[in-house]
């Protein structure tokens, strides 16, 4: 691979010359092995290890196919898709690759004993597959994590409704947690010039998710005005979630675990902070039984920091622990977007405020090729700031996973592959300088 890395760090290599550059048999890669599956069968998940689970191993290049690129992997990323992957949890991905070898036989290539995880990169592309026109080798790029077919006309309004969506590294194979990845070209868009490979890197999941969720009309559409409750305002999603309600003229009310994340969300703009640890709140009496009392003074304090008024949108995550409250909270006719379940996806909610306050709830999965670019375009023109907060060596990939798992990271959890340390990849450092500040407002927190 030191041919590859040398091409990419002499910055201004041709592209022709990235196209004849010879490719080794085999990469290194974050996998895990489908004989260990039921490695952790017994043992409650917040026990359950990635550093067990998670392997790097050298693997051979996948053949690549029709409107396809393979991309030399500078960094990538933690999600809590590697998590779920690494814990086998809720199921093992291996039933995700059969499923996915059964389409055709290119897909049969994803069908493989071990499983290479990961739903970010940035990178360059060093070759493409019949009928790929918009890149070349040697374009410097990150990659959203939608994989779809668009055979059937489900998916040609939105395409997050292809019965074939899929997210790449978690749903399919040759993820972004290697010194090289398989994507299809339509998953690549273009890098922010001003970031390092590191930070640009990060954000592309949980960016796209937020964008969708809370800006998108395929989500919760939000308005200039609009209260937003934001559940883990400082986290990965929801440091981005507070950005855009910031930058589109919302009014955000962050909810986070301590004085620390209650800075960051200071830092970027907000003003409306909960302490969720400070505030005790406890919206559960015991396994089976929400506390109402909870969530009327949660609608109280809401409405203490807004001059009395109500939510329009909860941007919900969490879950089993925090849905009641959030249906709960949401204004006559405001509506609760949901995309992910991190406390549990068993949600209880009382019908009564849904249904005669004129509620809804939105079901929201990562984004669209479109809205993932535009919330990509959003971080290339300075206007949203990626949330790293460490990083590490693609050898420590089980520690990285391990932080996310117990919640002891914030923001994104960076993870070094061809690139040899932090800090390289700026192509623009006047813009840089212009948004230092932001690009590094979650660092070693």
């Amino acid at each position: 691979m030191q041919n590859i890395l040398d091409a990419v760090l002499a910055g201004d290599t041709a592209s022709e010359d990235f196209a004849h550059l010879p490719l080794p048999e085999s990469y290194r890669a974050v996998t895990v092995h489908k004989d260990e599956q039921d490695m952790f069968e017994g043992v409650a998940s917040r026990d359950k290890d990635p550093r067990k689970s998670l392997h790097v191993d050298d693997v051979p290049f996948p053949e690549l196919g029709p409107g396809e690129a393979l991309v030399a992997v500078m960094a990538s990323a933690i999600n809590y898709n590697t998590v779920w992957t690494s814990i086998f949890e809720p199921v093992s991905t291996f039933g995700f690759l059969e499923r996915y070898g059964k389409i055709s036989p290119l897909t049969k290539r994803h069908d493989l004993p071990y499983h290479i995880v990961g739903s970010d990169l940035a990178g360059v592309v060093l070759a493409t597959g019949p009928g790929v026109n918009s890149w070349k080798p040697g374009a410097e790029v990150v990659a959203h994590c939608l994989s779809v077919e668009l055979e059937s006309p489900d998916g040609h309004n939105d395409t997050m409704l292809d019965p074939e969506q899929r997210i790449w590294g978690f749903e399919t194979n040759f993820g972004g947690l290697a010194e090289v990845a398989l994507v299809k070209s339509n998953q690549l868009m273009p890098k922010p010039a001003h970031l390092t490979w590191e930070e640009a890197a990060s954000p592309g999941l949980v960016n796209s998710t937020a964008y969708r969720q809370l800006v998108s009309r395929n989500g919760a559409g939000m308005k200039q005005g609009d209260n937003v409750l934001i559940w883990g305002a400082s986290g990965g999603l929801g440091g981005f979630a507070t950005q855009y309600a910031l930058n589109g003229g919302a009014t955000p009310i962050c909810v986070v675990s301590n004085e620390e994340k209650a800075d960051i969300c200071r830092a970027m703009g907000a003003e409306h902070i909960i302490n969720r640890s400070e505030e005790n709140w406890q919206f559960w009496k015991d396994e089976h039984t929400q506390d109402q009392k909870e969530w009327r003074r949660l609608g109280a304090r809401i409405r203490e920091l807004t001059g009395g008024e109500d939510v329009d949108i909860v941007f919900e995550h969490p879950g089993r622990e925090t849905f009641g409250a959030s249906v709960y909270a949401a204004r006559k006719g405001g509506t609760i977007v949901t995309c992910a379940s991190t406390t549990g996806y068993m949600h209880q909610y009382d019908n009564r405020y849904l249904w005669m306050n004129l509620k809804s709830i939105i079901g929201s999965h990562f984004a669209n090729y479109r809205e993932s670019w535009e919330a990509n375009r959003l971080i290339a023109k300075g206007m949203i700031h990626p949330t790293l907060s460490r990083t590490y060596g693609l050898e420590e990939v089980g520690q990285a996973a391990l932080d996310v798992h117990k919640n002891a990271h914030q923001g994104k959890v960076g993870v070094l592959a061809l690139a040899p340390e932090e800090g390289l990849g700026v192509r623009d450092t006047e813009m840089r300088a212009r948004h230092i500040d932001a690009i590094n407002r979650f660092r070693g927190v």
